[in-house]
């Protein structure tokens, strides 16, 4: 009996293994479904209309394709920067597609597929602020500088501030209520989110910095681990990059200004 029970306890933890092994891209063509991580408030890469509730956005367009050469369903995963890791990492989704930066902190938690945008890293202010005009203002004793929570400008503006006060908020809605409140002088972000907040808001005035100041590239994102699902999404992206589809989904989505095609 308890030979059996041996024999039976390592099947399992045979079987365990085989699990844990199995790529994403194995149950993708077995459950005809693909299962895409996004961040809905993301303009031009993921955006979700408040008015009609439709996505739109360079990795809608891109999820699409993806799924029609998969022959999969497509399903949308909401998702943000501060639980990317844990939904990526947990199962929640075969893949991230909201124009991830590639960070070092991210690099130890995720798969990340050949960049295919980089941006520099752009200040909003409120027409009405008048102690901040350019670039120069913002790294000022008695500035104070909004970052949300788990983006990639929050590590880096901890690095690069010297006399400004950094407010790290939970959400980018908080970041941009301290702004337009005049709680916060400015807050920071990248191309994409800054064209939203020109194009939606009255009270937005951008500032770009007068020379190169972070330039951050972004991927798609798996967990790690997983080589055949990789090398098949990088075939996809290779594909799109070569054939003008990318090129084309940047064009349509305002992009091109940041798009990576080498």
């Amino acid at each position: 009996m308890r030979r059996h029970l041996l024999a039976i306890l390592a099947l399992l933890a045979l079987s365990g293994n085989a699990f844990a092994q199995e790529s994403a891209l194995e149950r993708i063509l077995a459950s005809k479904t693909l299962r895409v991580c996004i961040w809905p408030d993301y303009f031009g890469i993921s955006y979700r209309d408040p008015k009609t509730r439709q996505l739109a956005g360079i990795d809608i367009d891109l999820a699409k394709s993806l799924a029609r050469e998969l022959g999969a369903t497509l399903e949308f995963v909401d998702s943000s920067f501060a639980r990317l890791i844990t939904d990526v990492t947990e199962d929640r989704c075969d893949i991230a597609m909201f124009a991830i930066g590639i960070t070092p902190q991210r690099l130890e938690k995720l798969r990340f597929t050949s960049p295919y945008l980089a941006s520099d890293i752009y200040a909003i202010a409120s027409k009405a602020n008048r102690r901040v005009k350019t670039w120069a203002d913002i790294d000022q004793p008695g500035s104070v500088v909004a970052v949300a929570k788990g983006t990639l400008h929050e590590p880096i503006m901890r690095e690069k501030l010297r006399a400004a006060t950094l407010k790290v908020l939970d959400t980018p809605q908080a970041r941009e209520q301290e702004v337009e409140s005049g709680r916060a002088d400015v807050f920071m972000t990248d191309f994409p989110f800054s064209q939203r907040m020109l194009r939606t808001t009255d009270w937005a005035r951008l500032i770009r910095p007068d020379s190169t100041y972070h330039i951050t590239p972004y991927a798609w994102a798996m967990r790690p681990g997983d080589e055949r699902w990789h090398t098949r999404v990088e075939q996809f992206l290779s594909n799109v990059k070569h054939n003008g589809e990318l090129k084309a989904a940047a064009a349509r989505h305002g992009l091109l200004p940041i798009l990576v095609l080498d």
